[in-house]
């Protein structure tokens, strides 16, 4: 795959072109072409270096979107231009490209090699931070996709298990119902969980997840509403189970604060009413509307 490392590398020097000069359209275009002819002629790599390029294009403000929410301690503009084409490569190539075509874990390993070879000393640490905080939460986007366009598991029941515990937490004010949200790098609003450690039961767990990401304190768990589990994306593992145990859980005081994490970006409490017209993942709407009949 010499020749692809090769198009990655003439596609990143496009790139850091086409940023200088403003994201004018035309000129990555008429980039790609000088660059392949002057660094790389007579490469053959079937289109790949167009196509890769064409992508990044089309999908800029998205992208750039889900690196300032995996790296919010990093404003855009304050990334050097090596490392933020950097992720827009592999961003692209993890989120929107053909995994049967590029895997993830070769988007993830050719994007850090690139900021190694271009970019600055920590550059490589950087890059693999934010792609590796995007690839964790890459379980979450898959789960309403049709089961049919997913790449089947020989067998499920063999892959490794995480044990997680959530919360469909809500509290009451002036007898209205609110429910507590977060929201994740691939703009959905969901429920918020976290790992169990291997010394917690679920219950334990949870309520130190949700008292860490939310920031409540006064957190009252009720009882179990609900156990999703969905095949997930680990950096280390690759493939693995995970469980989620879903507890009704009632909030005493309302201040919410997210905790320190790269996958999310905000938490809000919302209205019933609010909550209809949010982008909420197919498998949570119903444990909510579980809550809503235990409360009511």
């Amino acid at each position: 795959m010499a020749n692809r490392h090769l198009s990655r590398s003439i596609v990143l020097q496009t790139l850091f072109e086409w940023d200088f000069n403003g994201f004018v359209s035309k000129s990555a275009d008429a980039g790609l072409e000088r660059n392949l002819s002057e660094f790389a002629p007579g490469l053959e790599d079937g289109g790949f270096s167009k196509k890769l390029i064409k992508g990044i294009v089309k999908k800029r403000k998205e992208l750039d979107k889900i690196i300032e929410k995996a790296a919010p301690e990093w404003p855009l503009a304050q990334i050097a231009m090596i490392d933020r084409n950097v992720l827009r490569i592999g961003l692209y190539e993890l989120i929107f490209g053909d995994r049967k075509e590029v895997p993830p874990k070769v988007a993830i390993n050719e994007a850090i090699e690139l900021a190694k070879t271009f970019g600055g000393d920590s550059s490589g640490r950087f890059v693999n931070g934010v792609l590796g905080t995007v690839y964790r939460e890459m379980g979450e986007p898959g789960k309403d996709d049709d089961s049919q366009k997913k790449k089947k598991i020989a067998d499920p029941s063999k892959l490794p298990r995480e044990e997680l515990g959530g919360g469909v937490v809500y509290r009451r004010e002036n007898g209205k119902l609110s429910f507590a949200l977060v929201h994740d790098v691939f703009g959905y609003w969901t429920l918020s969980k976290g790992h169990l450690e291997e010394d917690e039961d679920a219950r334990q767990g949870t309520s130190r997840e949700l008292a860490e990401e939310l920031g409540l304190k006064n957190l009252e768990l009720l009882e179990e509403i609900g156990v999703n589990e969905y095949i997930a994306s680990d950096p280390k593992k690759g493939p693995v189970r995970r469980r989620v145990s879903y507890f009704l859980v009632e909030a005493k005081d309302k201040d919410l604060r997210l905790g320190p994490s790269g996958g999310l970006d905000d938490a809000r409490w919302f209205s019933i009413e609010e909550m209809e017209d949010l982008k909420i993942y197919d498998d949570i709407r119903p444990l909510i509307q579980k809550a809503l009949l235990k409360l009511k």
